[in-house]
């Protein structure tokens, strides 16, 4: 089997995550009808997607359950009540849990109690040690846990190998390279991943790429991370995700070789619900805002109030955060 994968020209250990409500709820404060997410469920199991988030177990104490759609919070109730039974399916659940903005001990229940499968940990550089507490309970709990370490583009890289040294200890699956202001090229993501891979060596663990599109590099990055022994892959439908948007699944599909992945079922779901939620006036994606972000290796907050202002001015836009004191 190994060398027909090996002509065939694809690697089994790949793994394919659906971030499309998690990362598109960043636009829209979450609100998707049951019906998209039914939907989307159905969508990645007919196109061979291994896991599927569905949103953030956010902390309903420091956020207004009202201002938010309940995927903010994705309790297990409300997971049940919309997808059902889904112990017939090979595509695995997982939920965002953010260091710092979710009670985890309390929220989050035993895996026997739950119809999740994965929590995803996602933490800064300077808040490891509590994601390593987050990581325990989780794994302690019964999930596979992997971790998501946020702003890399603004790491040094000695602090980033200590980082991994000490996730590499933990009981972690995955280490994710994040590339939260899409100011990454694909000759850094190479670079990034020989770190990773060389801790995920020394521990038994898988490295994952997510990448945000502000320089439409998105999918370019993450094939790069792929080519370079990266497994775990993030992609969302049509790029939904905030700001700028994300991998591109449908490009991501289209581009492993892997016959258990099936690009069709992708443009089905995206004819049917991506289009309308534009037409609803729902807005991601790369324009010059969000590039100007990108190359300038900020966070996308502004560009995403630039955004919401309407504003076209983008030559004012650029001299105003170029001249910030």
């Amino acid at each position: 089997m190994k060398e027909i994968s090996h002509l065939m020209n694809y690697r089994e250990s790949v793994k394919v995550l659906d971030a499309t409500l998690r990362d598109g709820g960043l636009v829209n404060d979450f609100f998707f009808t049951d019906e998209f997410v039914k939907d989307l469920y159905q969508t990645n199991i007919k196109a061979g997607v291994d896991y599927m988030e569905l949103g953030y177990r956010a902390d309903k104490t420091m956020f207004d359950e009202s201002k938010f759609g309940k995927w903010k919070f994705c309790s297990d109730d409300d997971i049940r009540a919309v997808l059902g039974d889904t112990t017939n399916s090979d595509l695995k659940l997982s939920i965002m849990a953010d260091v710092g903005r979710c009670d985890y001990k309390q929220d989050i229940h035993p895996k026997n109690e739950s119809p999740i499968d994965l929590i995803r940990v996602a933490t800064y550089l300077s808040t490891i040690p509590a994601a390593v507490d987050m990581i325990e309970d989780a794994v302690n709990k019964g999930y596979e846990a992997t971790c998501n370490i946020m702003a890399i583009s603004n790491a040094q890289e000695g602090d980033l190998k200590v980082a991994l040294d000490i996730l590499g200890q933990s009981p972690v699956s995955v280490f994710y390279i994040v590339d939260s202001f899409g100011s990454l090229y694909p000759e850094q993501i190479a670079r990034l991943a020989d770190v990773y891979l060389e801790f995920a060596a020394k521990y038994n663990k898988k490295v994952g790429m997510h990448a945000h599109n502000n320089q439409q590099l998105a999918f370019a990055n993450t094939i790069e991370a792929v080519g370079d022994g990266v497994d775990w892959l993030d992609g969302t439908y049509a790029e939904m995700g905030r700001g700028a948007g994300n991998c591109a699944m449908e490009l991501l599909l289209g581009f492993l070789k892997n016959p258990k992945y099936n690009v069709y079922p992708a443009f089905q779901f995206i004819e049917k619900h991506i289009i309308k939620l534009k037409q609803e006036g729902i807005v991601w994606g790369y324009d010059l805002q969000y590039l100007i972000t990108g190359l300038l290796n900020q966070h996308p907050r502004t560009a995403i109030a630039f955004t919401k202002d309407c504003r076209t001015d983008y030559a004012e836009y650029y001299k105003e955060i170029t001249t910030q004191d």
